[in-house]
């Protein structure tokens, strides 16, 4: 099997399910984005259920692929969530469109959720090793408050008007990684609260 060809339908199944939802995912319209033969898709993938777990699988590599420092003080955990925020919002936006997709696919395909509650298990994981790298008192409540509140963040920045992220504090993506870390974690030291400024 052809892995820059696997990785070329995955790719476009991403493309898909962000431009078209799960509906529009078929093994037609893959093959039309990936811009090969009819039929192309169905001998990678020859049923719904392996395309849909194929493009999981894909969501779940390139996340891991994003970069990110580690932090090293608490200022540098406030630009590592404040970019990981930004990657959502602009070249990671597919992606996670996809991802989002894939989620609600998986609430009536428990082995798709298998492969993508991975990736959010992951995430409480790393972001608490990231908590205490950056020297804060972390607690798990703390650490997951602060995964489930970037978690929450997704959506609306995917689809949320100005309206909607200024409500949400999210129209300011430094003040929002910034705020959350003090709502969670008390201000930094000498440092005056987000919503005291």
């Amino acid at each position: 099997m052809n892995r820059d060809r696997r990785d070329r339908l995955r790719d476009a199944a991403i493309e898909v399910l962000a431009e078209a939802g799960g509906r529009g995912l078929t093994h037609r319209a893959v093959d039309t984005a990936a811009d090969v033969p009819p039929g192309t898709t169905k001998n990678y993938f020859p049923t719904r259920d392996a395309l849909l777990a194929a493009v999981a699988e894909r969501c779940v590599e390139l996340y891991r692929d994003v970069p990110g420092p580690a932090p090293t003080d608490r200022a540098g955990l406030a630009a590592m969530l404040r970019a990981l925020l930004e990657n959502v919002a602009g070249p990671g936006r597919a992606r996670m469109l996809a991802y989002l997709e894939l989620r609600a696919e998986a609430a009536r395909r428990p082995r798709l959720g298998a492969v993508l509650d991975t990736v959010a298990i992951a995430d409480f994981t790393a972001f608490e090793r990231a908590q205490r790298a950056a020297g804060l008192p972390v607690t798990p409540q703390g650490a997951a408050t602060v995964t489930l509140a970037l978690h929450a963040a997704i959506p609306h920045l995917l689809a949320g008007s100005h309206d909607l992220l200024t409500a949400a504090g999210l129209d300011d993506l430094d003040r929002f990684a910034r705020g959350l870390l003090d709502t969670v974690y008390g201000p930094a030291r000498g440092v005056p609260a987000q919503n005291d400024r």
